[in-house]
């Protein structure tokens, strides 16, 4: 087992590394920028390094700094957590070559599957559904035209690397599909440093539904059950549940089964999420794999009892995974609001600024996931995410009423966030029916 471990990230999550590795025993050394100087959660660390400015270019993601910090403090691996710098396969590289563990996948295996054509390659060879789309990256507008032709309209432009909405576009027409390879592939470029960009099939109607997995380094890969984050804005997650509500159980259980044979195919260790769209016919695609812990993996915690994040730091020790698949059990329902710093009613506009009141909601079934105290200042340089209240009952409609009570209990003033919204969605009558598509919320903004 690991003696020190650097995180390098921040706030909320930063805050459950340290957690994981008190429990485990091993010291922790968490790094922070100037505008994260006096933060509370970094008093829970051994120790804290200053990297660098307030941008997270000079700071969160300059991997210098960030080795720097780690050899300086004697950590023998690094934590990444979610964002920044956790899907990038050259900082694995490195901290290898530094002979510094990273927590999460080898450089070769999050390369065949942190790469959207790569990936879907290896989930044909797996039997993973996917998309009907060119196989290959689009380098020319004759390309892209010839493949929208073959699959039909409307076609999504996707980028080949990164997440989070970018480099993405819908085409209607050819004329859309021109213009949108053209932006996808700059944005995409800005973004990630590569701009390949690849056509699927789009949607109009879909869910999202997720496979949590999670595999070692001595061949074996179990999924966690999956996830429903159809409750989004611009491609962002605001609500996430499980178990996804009002599919047929078989064909969840199927796509699970063939998420953990993909991460075993991948030769794979750590934790993923092989993430899918669901049509109107619960037939399932896969849109890609992220190669690192989710912003929502308490939810599957909740259900299954099982702690990721220590389960990644066990597995990337060299252990072998404490559990076999018939070992998993799925008990009762949970869902995650992630709690943002953003106004609803001003199209989402952010909300940084000091914190003077933050009651967390409590009693059974409540787990609050957050960085924020009162006299907390939320820095305007970083995601909006303030923290993350997931509750767990016997069932949905259980849970949806225990969220409703724990959104009310929540006070965070003067800032806004996302509460009211999130509130006003678990009287919904279309949500608490369940089975909204991704594009509901953005309706119902609309409306």
């Amino acid at each position: 087992m690991f003696n020190r471990i650097l995180i390098a990230n921040r706030g909320e999550i930063a805050l459950r590394i340290i957690r994981a590795c008190r429990e485990l025993g091993i010291e922790c050394v968490c790094v922070y920028s100037t505008a994260d100087a006096g933060a509370p959660y970094l008093q829970y660390a051994d120790r804290s390094v200053c990297i660098g400015p307030g941008p997270a270019n000079k700071s969160y993601l300059d991997i210098a700094r960030i080795i720097s910090a780690a050899e300086q403090s004697g950590a023998d691996a690094i934590h990444p957590g979610y964002g920044f710098l956790s899907e990038n396969a050259h900082f694995a590289e490195v901290c290898g070559d530094c002979g510094i563990e990273f927590i999460g996948p080898s450089p070769e295996a999050m390369g065949k599957l942190g790469d959207k054509i790569e990936a879907k390659k290896l989930a044909r060879e797996a039997k993973v559904p996917v998309f009907p789309g060119s196989e290959d990256a689009v380098e020319t507008e004759d390309e892209a035209i010839a493949e929208a032709d073959k699959i039909g309209y409307p076609v999504i432009i996707k980028a080949a690397a990164g997440g989070g909405g970018r480099g993405m576009r819908i085409a209607r027409t050819k004329e859309e599909l021109i213009s949108g390879v053209s932006r996808a592939s700059q944005e995409a470029e800005a973004a990630f440093g590569n701009g390949a960009v690849y056509i699927e099939k789009f949607l109009e109607a879909a869910r999202h539904v997720e496979v949590q997995v999670i595999g070692d380094k001595h061949g074996s890969a179990v999924h966690l059950f999956e996830r429903d984050c159809s409750i989004q804005r611009r491609h962002q997650k605001l609500i996430e549940e499980a178990p996804a509500p009002g599919l047929d159980q078989r064909r969840k259980d199927d796509v699970c089964k063939r998420a953990a044979a993909l991460i075993r195919k991948a030769k794979y260790h750590g934790a993923a999420t092989v993430e899918f769209l669901v049509d109107e016919k619960q037939n399932f695609y896969m849109l890609e794999v992220n190669t690192r812990l989710q912003v929502e993996h308490p939810v599957t915690e909740m259900i299954t009892g099982v702690d990721i994040v220590k389960t990644m730091i066990r597995v990337a020790a060299g252990e072998p995974l404490p559990f076999k698949q018939r070992d998993i059990k799925r008990n009762g329902h949970a869902m995650e609001c992630r709690i943002n710093a953003e106004d609803p009613d001003r199209n989402f506009m952010p909300s940084p600024g000091e914190i003077e009141r933050f009651d967390p909601p409590g009693g059974p079934g409540v787990r609050m996931d957050t960085h924020c105290v009162a006299g907390y200042r939320v820095p305007p340089n970083y995601d909006s995410m303030i923290g993350k209240l997931i509750v767990h009952d016997d069932d949905r409609n259980a849970c949806m009423n225990r969220m409703a009570r724990a959104l009310q209990e929540l006070k965070v003033e003067p800032i806004a966030t996302t509460t009211p919204l999130q509130l006003r969605l678990m009287s919904n009558a279309a949500f608490r029916k369940g089975g909204v598509d991704i594009h509901f919320l953005e309706r119902l903004l609309k409306s």
